[in-house]
């Protein structure tokens, strides 16, 4: 006796339009040809934008980001602070907890 599996569902046309189109598509994703999207134009007005803001920042003549103010309080604290990192004054973690003081009884 021969367990024989059975195909469910209609039959595919190999021949039809669309079985054609999604083998080409799967012969290109394996290819690595494949590309989704939209195709880029290059002469479009974004892409000149695109190209010139990227130049200006590699020239380093457009920064992203707002401005640092270094006479503001928290920039004096961040300077204050790696100041004291770079001659290892600083201490990292938790203050140890003095346990003489701990151990006193309040009356």
């Amino acid at each position: 006796m021969k367990n024989e599996v059975k195909k469910l569902g209609r039959p595919v046309n190999e021949n039809s339009v669309r079985q054609l189109r999604l083998k080409e598509l799967e012969l290109k994703r394996s290819n690595g040809e494949l590309k989704k999207g939209r195709p880029i134009k290059e002469d479009s007005e974004r892409q000149k934008r695109i190209k010139e803001l990227e130049s200006k920042r590699v020239s380093g003549e457009l920064k992203l980001g707002r401005p640092v103010n270094e006479n503001s309080e928290r920039q004096k604290r961040i300077k204050e602070l790696n100041e004291k990192r770079e001659l290892g004054l600083l201490k990292r973690g938790r203050p140890k907890m003095n346990k003489s003081d701990n151990n006193e009884v309040a009356a």
